[in-house]
């Protein structure tokens, strides 16, 4: 009797630690899917400020470079969360399936344990790629936030219709390093999204 009730007890708390592992495992991905999409704004609200002020044609330019100095400031802290994102997914997140490997491998029945390993799999696939989609973003960060520090530097002193002028080719290069950089945070996104549907205790 006290061996059933040890059994028992044994599967009870393996259960458990499993289903905190999923709950964990799917909070994390949901964090890191605001914070992605929270960027993924940011991101899109900067490029609005920066063509605003080049599309200026009249009156004060002050103030909309202002708007342009105030979310470049925003952009580059969004640039570090997504680089200490990318590393926490190369480095802790992947304890999560590490514990879960190791409660697979703990499965007897050799049928159950395969299917449950080909569904660690198919998770870990998608994890891999958000980690993959999201070290590309913050590579591409780099030369995005180059282009809006060097412009944020030429109008520092010269917030003129000439200062801006000098600086539309750049502007140029800052669109298109935008779409460099969102198209990988799309990716991600869509990824996450499959993450949190493959993870939600929820039935369909």
């Amino acid at each position: 009797m006290k061996r059933q009730i040890l059994i028992f007890g044994l599967t009870t708390l393996l259960a458990s630690a499993t289903r905190a592992d999923q709950q964990q495992l799917a909070s994390s991905i949901r964090d890191a899917h605001d914070e992605t999409t929270r960027t993924s704004e940011q991101l899109k609200a900067t490029l609005g400020a920066l063509n605003g002020l080049t599309k200026q044609s009249k009156g004060d330019l002050r103030p909309a470079y202002d708007v342009f100095v105030a979310q470049v400031a925003k952009t580059q802290a969004a640039a570090a969360s997504t680089a200490a994102r990318v590393q926490w997914m190369h480095g802790d997140g992947q304890q999560y399936f590490k514990d879960w490997q190791n409660t697979i491998t703990s499965i007897s029945n050799e049928d159950l344990r395969k299917r449950a390993q080909k569904r660690l799999d198919t998770v870990r696939s998608s994890f891999d790629k958000v980690g993959v989609s999201l070290k590309e973003a913050s590579e591409k960060f780099k030369p995005f936030l180059s282009n809006l520090e060097d412009i944020q530097k030429a109008l520092a002193t010269d917030v003129t219709a000439g200062g801006v002028k000098s600086v539309r080719s750049v502007v140029k290069d800052a669109n298109w390093n935008h779409d460099a950089v969102n198209d990988s945070i799309e990716s991600a996104l869509k990824e996450m999204n499959r993450m949190e549907k493959a993870l939600s205790s929820q039935a369909e």
